[in-house]
């Protein structure tokens, strides 16, 4: 790029343009280092598709994106940004229940408290005092937008068991304690639809794409591996889970990348 385009005055006009509007605490890292902050803007302008770049049909969509984005954001109590996150995701026509589903997927990694806090940055989006991004008119969509991942990952290609009650971890715990398993793997088989899709929004398809960047955010290469071939399962695509993991980066950093890619392996390895 030209010198005069990385003047920080400069960096920061291209960052409004693309989002719409800034943080106001960018701004010194913009003219402190503004090199830093350009990449910043040039990885997460394409991570999170705001510039307007080409989108490919075996990409995943922008709300897609979000369902993802949000609910990292509110596992890491990030409750500036997030309804920041939660407005984008208005206007481009998701509701609470598509956000809440995203966040359903989520919670069977992080669990069920990161539900709560996305309900409070749903809250803040909806606060008329929230200055960050524009609601749209009427607030939350009532009725939702469709987007290309409602009618993706809701058919499995091979059969056997599903539940969480049966992988050795939890069949081990079940030996001590069966009540316990019977009623926690109820709630990650809720969240992540082990018995397949019904009406819900979400299939298990897109739900683990979400639980494997939880995963590869908490460090947990060998259950992501387990998890992709369960998305593969259900007919994702590779470049599908890739954009998931990378969906978390700003949150949680380059080396999430590093872990999701070796699960990726792992999968590969597999089968």
């Amino acid at each position: 790029m030209k010198e005069e385009d990385l003047t920080p005055e400069a960096l920061l006009a291209r960052a409004t343009k693309a989002r719409g509007d800034i943080f106001p605490e960018w701004k010194p890292l913009a003219y402190a280092a503004p090199a830093t902050y350009q990449l910043i803007n040039e990885t997460g302008s394409y991570l999170h598709q705001y510039h307007g770049q080409s989108h490919s049909a075996d990409q995943l969509s922008g709300p897609m994106r979000e369902l993802i984005a949000i609910p990292a954001l509110c596992s890491k109590s990030d409750l500036r940004h997030a309804p920041n996150h939660v407005r984008r995701a208005y206007r481009m026509g998701l509701t609470n229940k598509a956000l809440f589903e995203g966040a359903t997927a989520f919670a069977a990694v992080v669990g069920w408290s990161s539900l709560t806090f996305v309900s409070l940055a749903i809250m803040e989006a909806n606060n008329p005092l929230y200055p960050y991004g524009e609601l749209p008119p009427g607030g939350e969509p009532k009725e939702l937008k469709p987007f290309p991942e409602m009618k993706l990952g809701r058919t499995r290609k091979s059969g056997g068991p599903e539940s969480a009650a049966q992988t050795p971890e939890w069949r081990y715990a079940a030996q001590i304690d069966a009540e316990l398993v019977r009623r926690a793997s109820a709630f990650a088989d809720h969240c992540l639809l082990a018995e397949g899709a019904k009406d819900e929004l979400l299939g298990p398809g897109p739900r683990e794409l979400i639980a494997v960047a939880a995963l590869c955010m908490r460090g947990e290469a060998d259950l992501a591996a387990q998890h992709m071939r369960r998305a593969y399962d259900y007919g994702m695509t590779k470049r599908h889970v890739l954009e998931a993991i990378c969906c978390v980066l700003p949150m949680s950093g380059m080396i999430t990348g590093q872990v999701g890619f070796r699960a990726m392996q792992l999968a590969d390895a597999a089968g």
